[in-house]
Order: structure tokens, then C-alpha cells, then sequence
């Protein structure tokens, strides 16, 4: 609990509030994710995408600071939403979000700023989000049980 302490510190010291858009197509993994999030002072979830097209289309109207990205999705799948992402909004941080560690390499060549695992500690998720905003480094959270950030 010592991380998620401090990043709960850390993030009451911040002035600004991270704006944040989840894609994935499982509804009960947006809503835990949505969950996790509006818990935390100085974050906001703005917007939720049920595919990559439409993460897409909520990049450009809401103007998120951090995406995460499900890497399979239908219509449009995660890796050619963070292409298209990063090529019309480099500003925007993707931190690509799946079940299968074999995406790495390809999630990280398409754009993401991150990588984590679904099912990592919360506060190692929640601290990629700080890393990827702020910090140095990369988290590339692909272990589940992680409690520390590689660098």
C-alpha cells in the first residue's frame, strides 16, 4: 500500500487534473477501470470508447491527456487507433492495456507510451498513468504481481 499512498499524495499535490479516456470493449472492464480511476483526487475519467474508431473520434473532440488502449477490439483495434492517434495528436499518452504480453513490442512500435497487463496492482496502473504524464522511463508493467516499475 506504500506506492498507492504515494501516488494518492502525489496526486493531491498536483494542480492540474489528468483527463482521461478508456477504451476497451468489455464492459465490466471500463467500469472497473472507470471504478479505480474516480477514486483518485485530481483524476478524471471523460469519456469511454467501445472501439478503436471511436477512440479515435473522442481523441479529437474531448482531448484526453492519457488514453488507455485495449489492444483487441472490434472495427478498429487498439494498435491502428494509437497509430492514428499519435500521427493527428503526438501531445495525447497512450498507455496500451491487454491480456497478452506478446504485444509489446508491436504496441510500443504503434505509439503506446506504455504497456500493462490486465489484472497488474492498481498501483502499478495507476502509477504508469503518473509515469506517463510526468516521469522518465517506462513501467511495461507486464507482470501481474509487479510492485516495482522498471526503468
Amino acid at each position: 500500500m506504500k506506492g498507492l499512498k504515494l501516488f494518492i499524495e502525489t496526486l493531491y499535490l498536483m494542480s492540474e487534473t489528468i483527463r482521461i479516456l478508456i477504451a476497451d470493449d468489455t464492459l465490466p472492464t471500463r467500469q472497473g477501470l472507470k471504478a479505480l480511476l474516480t477514486m483518485m483526487p485530481r483524476v478524471k475519467v471523460i469519456g469511454q470508447a467501445t472501439n478503436g474508431q471511436e477512440a479515435v473520434q473522442l481523441v479529437d473532440m474531448l482531448h484526453p491527456d492519457v488514453v488507455l488502449m485495449d489492444i483487441q477490439m472490434p472495427v478498429m483495434d487498439g494498435l491502428e487507433a494509437m497509430r492514428c492517434i499519435k500521427r493527428h495528436w503526438p501531445e495525447v499518452r497512450v498507455i496500451a492495456l491487454t491480456i497478452y504480453a506478446s504485444y509489446l513490442t508491436e504496441a510500443l512500435s504503434a505509439g503506446a507510451d506504455e504497456f500493462m497487463l490486465k489484472g497488474c496492482a492498481s498501483k502499478v496502473l495507476l502509477g504508469a498513468i503518473l509515469k506517463t504524464m510526468y516521469g522518465k522511463g517506462h513501467a511495461y508493467g507486464v507482470q501481474n504481481d509487479q510492485e516495482e516499475f522498471a526503468t
